[in-house]
């Protein structure tokens, strides 16, 4: 069997036992016997648990980049790039249930682990970023840093909250919950991005 054939099949089973088990509870003999591959060779091939478990995150969120990416990359509407995005993410979620465990549930309780998941979603806050910024462009106006990346950082946790809830709920179509999120965030977030504001009043000490 080909090297990177046995490394997807250890990465697979090792997806499934983390999801599973949870990262303290999982053990190397579960991954291997998952796997059909002696416990040697896995740490031959990945290292010890936390590197595979590093693996894991690095491999599921390349996916999930990937598939977010190729959603974006059409010549639509910034806004319809957007909702296709949120698409591909929701489907991922639906499609990769032990890998979302993995990179949300699992991955996010562990400080050690605490680097490689504030990169992947460096990553997605920089794709969103560039999506408002497309609005914005289309909208007549100059895109700025320090509007658009609190914004995407909002937009990016409010899919993940609901993200977890699409684990739970596992009926609802990606293409609904896409559309639940630009409904709740895009009406809103219009607004804002052709620059209208909303501010505090003022009060009297």
């Amino acid at each position: 069997m080909p090297r990177s054939i046995r490394v997807e099949q250890m990465l697979d089973a090792a997806v499934g036992v983390f999801s599973a088990a949870g990262y303290h509870a999982a053990s190397m003999d579960d991954i291997a016997e998952r796997a059909g591959i002696s416990k040697p060779m896995v740490y031959a091939y990945l290292g010890t648990k936390e590197e595979l478990f590093i693996a894991c995150v690095h491999r599921e969120g390349t996916r999930l980049m990937e598939a977010i990416v190729a959603a974006t990359a059409l010549q639509v509407p910034p806004d319809e790039q957007l909702w296709r995005g949120l698409r591909a993410f929701f489907t991922f979620v639906g499609d990769h249930r032990d890998g979302w465990a993995v990179l949300y549930r699992q991955a996010r309780g562990q400080e050690r682990f605490a680097a490689e998941l504030a990169e992947m979603r460096a990553r997605m806050v920089e794709v969103v970023a560039g999506l408002l910024a497309r609005v914005i462009a289309a909208g007549g106006r100059r895109p700025r840093p320090a509007e658009l990346t609190p914004m995407a950082y909002a937009l990016v946790g409010a899919g993940e909250s609901l993200a977890d809830w699409v684990v739970d709920h596992p009926s609802e179509p990606p293409e609904t919950t896409a559309t639940r999120l630009m409904n709740f965030v895009w009406l809103g977030a219009g607004e804002l991005l052709r620059g209208a504001t909303w501010r505090p009043p003022v009060t009297p000490e």
